[in-house]
């Protein structure tokens, strides 16, 4: 095809790709650039390492790409090369040694712009994911003389199970300490983080990959505590209680939402029927789903649920917070009939309910 008879697009495309420089285009598509020079084989391996949305970003810059100039190509892969170098050198020696070996070799300009790029970098790729495979038994020796801070950093990158299972291998007595700092945690520090990577790099071997997000806070504390068995979970909030109620209860009332009224069996919702005020039922079943109203409808007689039908038409339109505190009331009917052992919120009445 000539450029006579080339289509205003493909006119468009061809500029526009020799317009481009490493400097001037996205991440996603000097990915995808990267991925054509190194050939299907390659970029194949390098997407199963990646997440399901960048493989996403990177396809669709794929199926973009006309033409590319070869001084481009050329460009992003050295810049890769580059890239890759210095991150082997700052992981095997530290910032310092990656320095002077990088200025060694292209320079202080390109070297500072590595450095920073690479240290940036480390926040998101140290090693905290590796512990996922590692046995949690073996995983809280790896904890001994650590400060209480350091293992409420670690296991906030950990999923619930795997932390609430490494936490019941921990002293009795550390436990709600570590808990009480993950739920408090703040942004991590890179300065930080590269400690705590260097620390677990040299126990493991292994280096993981980890993404600066927000970690810790009250929900995952939550989580790990509604895996934990009831005895160690009852003991851990009683000491956060001690040093800080607030934080004690916020942690209780995530630990069991409304929703979980769908774990109870029958007869675990007629207890809650003759404990809670039939007025507080039917504002915490305003607006809620069918099923969760069927859960007490079942278990009510006809003249019950027309009367408690009728009263949540009468209220007509309610505040969204009344329908929450209303909630929360039967949220704490719940905890206190499950801590006794007359329900069980693990899905099935406790075994006296048995017949």
């Amino acid at each position: 095809m000539t450029a006579t008879s080339a289509t205003p697009a493909r006119r468009a495309e061809t500029l526009r790709a020799a317009t481009q420089t490493a400097e001037t285009i996205s991440g996603a598509r000097k990915a995808a650039i990267l991925c054509v020079a190194l050939g299907d084989e390659a970029a194949s391996e390098i997407f199963k390492y990646l997440d399901e949305d960048e493989v996403q970003a990177i396809s669709k810059e794929l199926a973009s790409i006309n033409n590319i100039p070869s001084e481009l190509a050329n460009e992003i892969i050295e810049e890769f090369h580059q890239i890759l170098t210095a991150r082997t050198y700052v992981i095997s020696g530290g910032v310092e040694y990656a320095k002077r070996l990088l200025i060694k070799a292209y320079g202080p300009e390109v070297a500072r712009r590595l450095i920073d790029r690479i240290t940036r970098s480390l926040e998101s790729t140290v090693g905290f994911e590796a512990l996922q495979k590692v046995d949690p038994q073996q995983l809280s020796k790896l904890f001994q003389n650590e400060h209480t801070q350091t293992i409420a950093l670690v296991l906030a990158h950990l999923d619930a199970s795997t932390a609430a299972d490494t936490l019941q291998y921990l002293p009795e007595s550390q436990r709600a300490e570590i808990l009480l700092r993950m739920a408090n945690l703040q942004p991590i520090s890179q300065d930080v983080i590269r400690r705590v990577s260097v620390v677990l790099d040299q126990k493991l071997r292994s280096i993981g990959d980890y993404s600066r997000r927000a970690v810790g806070g009250i929900r995952p504390v939550a989580e790990i505590c509604n895996r934990l068995d009831r005895d160690a979970s009852r003991k851990i909030l009683e000491d956060l209680e001690k040093t800080n109620a607030e934080l004690a209860l916020e942690i209780r009332n995530l630990m069991v939402t409304f929703d979980d009224l769908l774990l109870i069996d029958d007869v675990g919702i007629r207890e809650i029927l003759q404990r809670v005020d039939k007025r507080v039922l039917a504002m915490s079943l305003k607006g809620t789903s069918p099923e969760i109203q069927n859960r007490f409808f079942a278990n009510m007689s006809s003249r019950a649920v027309e009367m408690l039908k009728e009263e949540m038409e009468y209220m007509g339109q309610v505040r969204v917070k009344d329908v929450s505190a209303a909630q929360r009331e039967i949220v704490e009917i719940m905890r206190e009939l499950d801590e006794k052992g007359i329900i069980s919120l693990s899905g099935g009445a406790e075994e006296e309910y048995v017949s």
